[in-house]
């Protein structure tokens, strides 16, 4: 959900930096010399019926390059000299690496839990599909790394908008060329949107057959299940009047006995209080709905489901 949040996010923000790309009729060094000292600014005026048109498509009408520009989906620059001012084209190409980075963080994690030690999910092998060179047992997450490494190529696409951000006088073309380049940055993006979205011969796309492995989720869940409920337990024992450092008792001594001990942290506090008093009559004061969630720490979610869902509905809505 938080992937999915961040790419609908940047996708939103290339619709908005995309609608503010311009460009510029305006002559050799931007002064629309021709147009004015020619007169045919007045001549190509528009029409009545063209003016409405215009103005129902909400685009200026007031000039001859607005009536150009307009039919290519372009704004006017405000100004330009012999080049176009770089930063329309540079926020909305930056943008399109904000989207790409987001999706290299689904094969960033992606890729990371499918490591042997942790195994929660699996790539789909395709029939075709070579597996690692020299380990026939090992399938590798070929997709999700692809999909990663492509941000890679972009970040380093977008050091060349960069550089054409400044220029002699505003106004050489030394960045002309390098500027030919700046589309590979939509076509990386493209191959990792194509990456995602690839069909198998019966049309299942790749995301549909990602596998997660439940017994390896609640495996690793477990590692960890008798102390991940430290922040709770704390807190609870201040809200209940512990005056004591809540933190320092879980951190220095109750989590060293729990993991040695393979015991969850309530029951080690429980312990604990046989000998202390305080925290006895904290433990007392705590009510029993919470206290009986420190024996199952798979309750601690919070409202991550309905938040998770939130997401999804807003990406649906977006989508529709």
């Amino acid at each position: 959900a938080t992937i999915l949040n961040r790419v609908l996010y940047c996708t939103q923000q290339m619709d908005n930096y995309a609608n503010q790309l311009v460009g510029k009729i305006s002559g050799a060094v931007g002064a629309y010399n021709a147009q004015v000292g020619l007169g045919f600014s007045e001549r190509c005026a528009p029409t009545k019926t063209e003016m409405d048109r215009l103005h129902a498509a909400n685009w200026p009408t007031e000039t001859f390059e607005n009536r150009v520009l307009a039919k290519l989906g372009l704004l006017a620059a405000p100004i330009s000299t012999q080049i176009l001012p770089p930063e329309p084209l540079a926020f909305f190409l930056w943008s399109c690496c904000m989207l790409s980075a987001a999706l290299a963080q689904l094969g960033r994690d992606g890729r990371n839990l499918m490591r042997t030690e942790i195994g929660e999910i699996a790539e789909a092998f395709e029939a075709e599909q070579v597996g690692s060179s020299t380990m026939a047992h090992k399938h590798n997450p070929l997709f999700f790394e692809n999909t990663e490494g492509q941000w890679i190529r972009n970040k380093n696409e977008y050091g060349k908008v960069e550089d054409t951000l400044i220029s002699e006088h505003q106004r050489d073309l030394v960045g002309s060329c390098v500027m030919r380049d700046f589309p590979i940055i939509l076509v990386n993006l493209q191959y990792q949107l194509n990456t995602l979205r690839r069909k198998t011969d019966d049309g299942t796309p790749f995301l549909r057959r990602v596998t997660v492995n439940p017994e390896a989720c609640q495996a690793n869940f477990e590692r960890s299940a008798h102390v991940i409920l430290a922040e709770p337990l704390y807190i609870a024992l201040q809200m209940a009047g512990y005056e004591s450092d809540a933190h320092e008792l879980i951190l220095r001594t109750l989590v060293p006995r729990a993991q040695a001990n393979k015991r969850l942290l309530i029951e080690e506090l429980e312990l604990h209080a046989a000998n202390d008093e305080e925290v006895h009559q904290a433990l007392e004061r705590i009510p029993g709905d919470i206290y009986d969630l420190f024996r199952h720490a798979e309750r601690y979610t919070g409202n991550a489901n309905a938040k998770a869902l939130q997401i999804a509905e807003a990406a649906e809505a977006f989508a529709s």
